[in-house]
């Protein structure tokens, strides 16, 4: 399984209704500012989109603080990635990190290196304590890039979360701006950490070589509506992204959503004051689980642990048995199986994961080591 989110195989095609926790997708659910206006979409589909897409652009516009011109539109953040790869002929990808990014390279014949993260200790925040951290290599990523016409690289980064340290990251910046490199950095967790000063956005003005992606599938939680964008202020990328493109690729129910929930204050709140409450309560529980050897801080609405006495294999095994979907994260290069991902749900069905995964600690002989506990 490349990618999380298969609820079809062992669910939905067998009559089965399974917890997903290996999609990210925010637990609110569709924005009712959408579902109560679908109907827009539905009247306009005896009609071709506009194909320049202005009232998307304008709303996009106004969301990120932007000219209208830096965008690029895509069927979700997937195709954007694709194009953009598809305009270098060498590329250092950042891992452990979004598949895809490795198979498009590849796809189009991409040289690539590697840039692998790094765990370190921040025991002096209090915050951070308790948890393992994954980080960028700033000075592999600033030596390696002599060698790629640029950098590929999540923020918050998937499988683990974590953010760019922006006052770390300053002499990338220059050195791509100085040497026509370009970095390519996927948000489309950002909305996640809750604060926008994470975000390389606000920066596209300033530094060309900037090209930031975005989405609206995880946050308003619409997957099935495949909208992403691509911003920069780089006219010659995104000229050659637009030409690779089919006309007509954002249907009607996608420039709807786009409309209706870039705007919605209100979800975007309460989406916002979830996430801020349940991670740490959520990475405090799993923190707690004897078979999990290490719980990753995140700023996203997943988390990536490190498991001991079992591997993915089997507790996905064990996972579905009672009903739940989770992501075995040994296909990110760089982690084995002794890695999974988990989405950050809302508290009920948090707390139901939370209690299955107690249950396998009280049924020791499923987990294969009765002297499993946090300190060994």
């Amino acid at each position: 399984m490349i990618h999380g989110g298969d609820v079809y195989t062992n669910g939905l095609l067998e009559g089965r209704e399974l917890i997903d926790y290996s999609s990210n997708i925010n637990p609110l659910g569709v924005p009712k500012t959408l579902i109560e206006n679908i109907g827009e979409a539905v009247d306009a589909l005896t009609r071709y989109p506009d194909i320049q897409y202005r009232n998307v652009l304008k709303v996009l516009g106004e969301y990120i603080g932007c000219p209208q011109e830096y965008f690029v539109l895509g069927n979700g953040a997937a195709e954007i990635i694709d194009l953009v790869i598809a305009c270098h002929k060498s590329l250092l990808i950042v891992v452990p990190s979004f598949v895809e990014y490795e198979i498009d390279a590849k796809k189009w014949d991409c040289n690539i290196e590697y840039s692998y993260l790094k765990e370190i200790n921040n025991e002096n925040n209090l915050v951070k304590y308790n948890y393992a951290e994954l980080s960028y290599d700033y000075e592999d990523i600033l030596n390696k890039l002599q060698n790629v016409e640029g950098v590929v690289l999540g923020n918050p980064n998937n499988p683990n979360g974590n953010i760019i340290d922006k006052v770390e990251f300053i002499k990338i910046l220059e050195y791509c701006e100085n040497n026509d490199k370009v970095i390519i950095i996927d948000e489309a967790f950002i909305e996640f950490t809750g604060e926008k000063r994470h975000s390389f956005a606000g920066k596209v003005k300033t530094y060309k070589c900037l090209f930031i992606i975005r989405a609206l599938t995880k946050f308003f939680a619409v997957p099935g509506i495949r909208f992403g964008y691509g911003i920069s202020s780089n006219s010659h990328l995104l000229k050659s992204i637009k030409e690779k493109q089919n006309p007509w690729n954002i249907n009607c129910f996608a420039e709807l959503a786009v409309r209706y929930v870039l705007k919605d204050e209100l979800y975007i709140r309460k989406s916002e004051e979830w996430i801020r409450k349940e991670r740490p309560n959520f990475l405090e529980s799993l923190n707690t689980i004897p078979f999990i050897d290490k719980v990753f801080l995140t700023y996203g609405n997943y988390v990536l642990c490190k498991l001991k006495g079992i591997d993915s294999k089997k507790l996905y095994k064990l996972s579905l048995a009672k009903g739940f979907v989770i992501r075995k994260a040994d296909n990110f290069r760089g982690l084995d199986k002794q890695y999974i991902r988990l989405a950050i749900k809302d508290k009920d069905r948090n707390e139901k994961l939370i209690a299955a995964f107690n249950e396998f600690r009280v049924e020791s002989n499923l987990i294969g080591d009765e002297n499993i506990n946090r300190d060994s």
